[in-house]
């Protein structure tokens, strides 16, 4: 049973993979995309797409994004940060 001060799920998704060129934003090769997980909340996706990030900085085509599947799945939920 959840609790009523227990804070609301906001999930988000962080991918990444290699871009065809830095001007669009197609990838590659699709099967080799990188999915390193989906979170509880921005702050946690935010961590693990800066780890990501700093990884691959030596390679400009590689870029990782933060998708808020919270947006997608309950296009009524409040913004991050605004509960």
């Amino acid at each position: 049973m959840t609790q009523d001060t227990e804070r609301k799920q906001l999930l988000h998704l962080v991918f990444g993979g290699e871009l065809k060129s830095l001007t669009s934003v197609d990838f590659r090769n699709l099967e080799d995309l990188d999915i390193v997980g989906i979170f509880p909340d921005y702050k946690s996706a935010e961590l693990a797409w800066r780890a990501k990030a700093q990884q691959t900085v030596d390679n400009a085509h590689m870029r990782y994004f933060i998708v808020h599947l919270h947006r997608l799945l309950d296009p009524e939920t409040p913004k991050d940060g605004q509960s």
